[in-house]
């Protein structure tokens, strides 16, 4: 069977420490225990989670829904969102792990981007640089999350598809939005033609989150 693969970029930079981070870890659970309810999914879905901070860490490489361990994440006390050290490394692991079609058969669904961050890139040059080249990377959607009030969403508006904010950085906020990107994920999974040019439209988000775009 064909993979839906999902890729998840999470900031964990000093910002994120204490309750949103926990509260990230917890909603991570809930969207992986989601997913593994929905049958197709659990037969299609791959996931892989980078994190990013003073750097990108490859927390868990394309992993099939089943297999997929618990998350525990953390946070430095402080320092920069390498937001474009991040989309560099996505960009890596796409055209390394991505299966693409050819005579001997189709490949992968095209891939799906989730991105969530409350801040800002720090690595402003990096970037400038990767934005062009993410967009050029065959996802079939990618959706930003801009959590708190320190999130700049001009910067996810960039290179998302879709880009989603959250006004605060507490646990209910974020389990809303991780349980939206379980449906988004779910739906994908139940595409059966779906391509980078055709997953146009997403499932309605809960109160909590406002689409931007």
């Amino acid at each position: 069977m064909r993979r839906l693969p999902v890729y998840i970029l999470l900031d964990t930079s000093g910002s994120m420490r204490g309750e949103p981070i926990h509260a990230v870890n917890n909603s991570m659970q809930v969207l992986l225990s989601t997913l593994r309810q929905d049958p197709h999914a659990l037969d299609t879905v791959h996931i892989s989670l980078i994190t990013f901070d003073l750097e990108a860490r490859v927390m868990q490489e394309l992993t099939p829904l089943d297999q997929f361990p618990a998350v525990d994440l953390k946070t430095p006390n402080s320092g920069p969102t390498f937001l474009g050290e991040a989309l560099k490394t996505v960009g890596q692991k796409v055209k390394s792990e991505v299966r693409v079609g050819s005579d001997d058969g189709k490949g992968d669904w095209g891939p799906l981007l989730f991105v969530m961050t409350d801040g800002k890139p720090s690595d402003t040059q990096t970037f400038n640089e990767q934005v062009e080249a993410i967009k050029s990377a065959g996802f079939a959607a990618m959706v930003g999350c801009g959590a708190g009030p320190s999130a700049d969403v001009t910067a996810l508006k960039r290179f998302c598809t879709s880009v989603a904010m959250l006004d605060t950085l507490d646990g209910p906020g974020f389990e809303q939005f991780f349980q939206w990107v379980s449906d988004v994920i779910a739906d994908g999974s139940r595409s059966q033609n779906a391509g980078p040019a055709q997953v146009t439209e997403l499932p309605p988000p809960p109160s909590e989150i406002n689409i931007v775009i």
